[in-house]
């Protein structure tokens, strides 16, 4: 019972930071599931699993919004997935310790980059939306779908940037898009590859998706209700720290 409410509100926690800022829950919540002596694999395939619950819960406050673009998401779905599915594959023959410390020197990078950019993602500028630019777009989508099968520690977080400096869209909408495609759909086909490739600790889920759905909803609430400005903020906060974690291990 100590465990299930610890991890309740870990997951409460973990989700709100990640569904306000697009991504980063798994800087909290994988590593307290790998502490309470779950090994990485099965650590992994559940918190894939818990993860589908904050896309919902965000899902369902962006959609009373009604601010995100359908034919968007289905773009998303449609290049990220077949990386998730991929990914997660993959994985199971890379070192993970050099596969994290490559990305949080990446998660770094786009914190730095955001930092120097001051007005980024502010404005909505769209582009690429068509021809060759939507399908460089796509591509893009597709790795970082694959990261996000392998590694599920923050690769929401590039889905994000990459919706703001490559098609344009403003931190408010990129996050919008990315809780809905990424937080639901790519973690729900994450969730299913590595439940046929490891163990799920089905006896801990409970606690998880109650936690990640009421995380998940909170955090799209406020980074709907305080906009762009602060979601980069925080954005750049959470990038800065999910990188240096990863780099410097458990």
């Amino acid at each position: 019972m100590l465990d299930q409410i610890i991890l309740f509100f870990i997951a409460i926690v973990a989700n709100i930071f990640s569904a306000f800022a697009g991504g980063g829950a798994g800087l909290i919540q994988l590593p307290i599931l790998i502490f309470l002596g779950l090994p990485f694999a099965i650590a992994l395939a559940t918190h894939k699993v818990a993860t589908v619950a904050l896309g919902l819960g965000a899902t369902i406050r962006n959609i009373k919004e009604g601010h995100t673009s359908w034919r968007f998401n289905l773009i998303m779905l449609a290049a990220g997935i077949p990386g998730v599915v991929l990914g997660a594959y993959a994985i199971i023959g890379i070192d993970d310790r050099l596969a994290e410390i490559l990305l949080g020197a990446l998660t770094l990078s786009l914190s730095i980059y955001s930092i120097v950019k001051p007005n980024l993602g502010l404005v909505p500028e769209h582009r690429n939306q068509t021809g060759w630019g939507l399908l460089i777009g796509c591509i893009g989508l597709f790795a970082i779908g694959f990261t996000n099968g392998a590694l599920s520690a923050g690769t929401g977080l590039f889905a994000t940037m990459w919706l703001v400096k490559w098609f344009g869209l403003n931190y408010k909408h990129a996050v919008g898009h990315t809780l809905i495609s990424v937080g639901l759909f790519w973690n729900f086909s994450g969730a299913l590859t590595m439940g046929l490739l490891a163990q799920i600790q089905w006896d801990w889920l409970p606690a998880l998706v109650l936690g990640s759905s009421i995380g998940g909803y909170i955090g799209a609430h406020y980074a709907i209700k305080m906009g762009s400005s602060w979601i980069k903020r925080v954005y750049e906060v959470v990038t800065l720290v999910v990188g240096i974690k990863l780099i410097i291990g458990a």
